[in-house]
């Protein structure tokens, strides 16, 4: 295809035929103090930030919490629970540890063994609250009680109490420990995190430090996108930590490592598009300074838009009922924040102090203007070609294969997990539990507490006690671990009374769930003023909370981006047709990734925030290849309604038809944004694809889901079905811009 004859680039440093400087170039360089010192001083700043924040690395799981608790609304039942037995409590900062005890070839425990178990359990419970050895009634297992010091973190007591309870000499008993309940699950969970802080930071850069080295086969640019990626790390942190610190914003190990991968990710993205412009505006422009300043005005726009939609579909979850949910907006919110400014400030003022040397061994040489505009490569180039000819076949085909991929939604099952299968590592917490449930009850060390005013307390007794799935209910008196024994008198504070009860199956088992619904029920005719908690209560209600807010943070998204899409490309149908492109690709994203969880890993399922974190990262990042290709595509189209398409064979007026010119402009976009959109997308895939390296089922399922959704969208959405669809749609695409009318009316527009 034949370039312009006007000659202008059109990357932001227009020359006119007969290589003379547009107007709108400077007609001189700043002084050379300015050149030299405005970078110096910005790279300066970013230095005393990386150096603030990189300290923090290591303590903002400090102020992260692991309390299921914390994490929901105020209203929710379970919480009001919990802030009820904290006034209960002689020391309202402990965390229950249920510890088993079973024998190897599981022979009935003697009353040697019971001994030995109650001597082991006095010396490590080191002062601690623990309930009397209760042996099963197989006498093949017995469990006990203690009441831990909840302190900085259940982690560190929990491993202390694994520690005391092992033998010094294996060989002189058969009896083993497991530490499980509240307090060891906790635990375990902090455990699986602590690779956030190291492991996930170095897989991440590692990845896509090894992606930029073959995107620019170069050594020192894949360092200074790299480090600019690095210092806003180092900035969210830093602001992250303190805002924690001060109560403001809630955060947790999940939002840590959301918080991580997508500031590298979002970053490396926008460092990409604005080394790719500037690249190609130094074949024609000597100044270093000049090309790096237009290329900053050229991809301003689109990458302030494009962070302004990932800000906005994250601060949606503001209005989610889970705290975890409405923590994680502003937080992630802020890193891409600081993701902006880092690619915006730092990485020109680097690319200003190193120049063309940033590209060694692959400097950009100058050339004349017209030989710059000559397409290199031949891949996109190719496929601009096909989608131009076959563009009918090539969308129907498209939406077909997504349609198809979407298929697999029938049979996702995001109703939540047990909580044993939240960790994906073998750990105490989960063998133990389910030895509790072998020989034991399987609520027992998880009981369901029910909080009820005085003149209530009878009736909420016995609706615990009829109700099924339930056994052992009985009021909270002040005796040792508050069970009803001879002399002890009931425990009232403020006029209620607490109730506890052991569910038959496993605290986070479906049925136990059922059980708990049922119970509220029963209680909201018999005892109105009681209220339910506990470990399953604080399930049900996280389940609840979390399909609530998918169901209405979901559609308030789409609204949202809708309407920055509207704005950005000054047009009604275009934003319409790429918001559409993109939820069907996040369906199709979404279906593939369940019969990968059902049938290829072989997952128990998933937690009903997954399809909600999933979506509102793919459709706000998907959004953004498709911001970067469709301001690529009008500003292409823009400048041939202006300047006429050259083709010999047409007059002038078919050279300026605003169809022709739009269809140019298409082909010109593809080809212009190809490689760099596709590498952008490769590594914003391989960052979220790093988030597999820590065993948790929720990140895990997140990874497979953003990544191979991010892939989908870069390769098939935005090269093929976009620009197809565009074509297909004629120059109606633009409505109601001037860009849908006759090239002569563009002007201005």
């Amino acid at each position: 295809m034949r370039t312009s004859p006007d000659t202008s680039d059109r990357t932001g440093s227009p020359t006119l035929q007969g290589g003379q400087t547009d107007s709108r170039r400077p007609s001189r360089q700043p002084s050379r103090w300015l050149r030299i010192g405005l970078p110096v001083v910005l790279t300066l700043l970013w230095l005393v930030l990386g150096g603030l924040g990189g300290p923090t690395f290591g303590k903002i799981s400090q102020v992260a919490s692991t309390d299921a608790t914390t994490f929901l609304p105020a209203s929710s039942q379970s919480t009001q629970v919990q802030q009820w037995q904290q006034r209960f409590a002689d020391d309202p900062d402990v965390i229950p540890a249920v510890v088993v005890f079973t024998t190897e070839d599981n022979r009935e425990l003697t009353a040697g063994d019971l001994q030995q178990i109650t001597d082991r359990v006095a010396a490590a419970a080191d002062g601690a609250t623990a309930s009397p050895v209760i042996p099963s009634e197989d006498r093949q297992a017995a469990q006990v009680v203690i009441e831990l010091d909840r302190g900085d973190g259940p982690k560190a007591p929990v491993q202390q109490l694994q520690q005391a309870l092992a033998d010094p000499d294996p060989a002189s008993t058969d009896i083993e420990a497991h530490v499980t309940g509240p307090a060891g699950y906790a635990a375990d969970l902090s455990a699986a995190f602590a690779g956030i802080d190291g492991v996930l930071l170095i897989v991440a850069l590692s990845a896509v430090l090894v992606i930029l080295v073959l995107v620019y086969r170069s050594l020192l640019l894949p360092l200074l996108v790299l480090l600019t990626s690095v210092f806003a790390l180092c900035a969210s942190i830093l602001t992250v930590f303190w805002l924690a610190k001060a109560g403001v914003v809630q955060l947790n190990g999940q939002s840590q490592g959301i918080l991580c991968i997508l500031v590298i990710g979002a970053c490396t993205d926008y460092s990409l598009l604005i080394v790719h412009r500037y690249r190609e505006l130094l074949t024609t422009e000597p100044s270093v300074w000049r090309a790096v300043l237009a290329a900053l005005r050229a991809n301003l726009e689109p990458v302030a838009a494009s962070a302004g939609t990932v800000i906005a579909g994250l601060l949606c979850l503001l209005l989610s009922d889970l705290n975890s949910n409405r923590s994680l907006g502003p937080v992630t919110a802020i890193g891409i924040v600081w993701a902006f400014l880092a690619a915006m400030t730092l990485l020109p003022a680097l690319l200003a102090l190193v120049g063309r040397a940033g590209f060694w061994p692959n400097v950009p040489r100058l050339r004349a203007a017209h030989v710059s505009n000559e397409r290199t490569g031949r891949l996109w180039p190719a496929v601009a070609r096909f989608v131009d000819r076959r563009h009918r076949t090539v969308w129907i085909a498209s939406v077909v294969l997504l349609a198809a991929g979407a298929t697999g939604l029938f049979g996702l099952n995001a109703n939540g997990v047990q909580q044993r299968d939240l960790v994906l590592t073998e750990n105490q917490s989960s063998t133990g539990q389910a030895l509790l449930e072998q020989h034991f009850a399987g609520g027992t060390g998880s009981p369901v507490t029910v909080i009820a005013d005085t003149t209530d307390a009878a009736a909420a007794l016995d609706a615990l006690r009829a109700a099924d799935g339930m056994s052992g209910a009985y009021q909270v008196t002040d005796g040792p671990s508050g069970a009803p024994i001879p002399g002890a008198q009931p425990l009232e504070v403020d006029g209620h009374v607490q109730l506890r009860a052991t569910l038959e199956h496993g605290a986070d088992d479906p049925s136990s769930e059922q059980a708990v619904r049922e119970l509220r029920a029963d209680l909201a005719t018999a005892a109105p003023s009681a209220l339910v908690g506990g470990v399953t209560a604080t399930a049900v209600d996280t389940n609840d909370a979390a399909m609530h807010d998918r169901n209405l943070i979901i559609p308030v998204v789409l609204v949202v981006i809708t309407i920055i899409l509207m704005l950005l490309l000054r047009s009604i149908v275009a934003p319409i047709m790429l918001l559409g492109a993109t939820v069907l690709s996040f369906a199709a994203a979404l279906g593939v990734s369940s019969l990968i969880f059902d049938h290829v890993l072989h997952l128990p399922g998933a937690d009903p925030s997954v399809p909600l974190y999933g979506f509102v990262f793919l459709v706000a990042l998907g959004v953004d290849y498709n911001i970067f290709l469709m301001t690529r595509v009008r500003e292409e189209t823009r400048f041939f309604s202006e300047n006429g398409v050259p083709d010999a064979d047409l007059t002038r007026r078919q050279q300026h038809d605003a169809h022709l010119s739009t269809r140019r402009g298409i082909d010109e976009g593809l080809v212009q944004t190809g490689s760099v959109i596709t590498s952008a997308g490769v590594v914003l895939a391989a960052t979220f694809a790093a988030l597999g390296v820590i065993p948790i089922l929720f990140l895990l399922q997140l990874a497979i889901i953003v990544s191979f959704g991010v892939l989908l969208d870069t390769i098939l959405v935005r090269s093929l079905l976009v620009p197809a669809l565009a074509i297909s749609m004629r120059r109606v695409l633009w409505w109601p811009s001037r860009l849908d009318r006759a090239g002569s009316s563009v002007r201005g527009a």
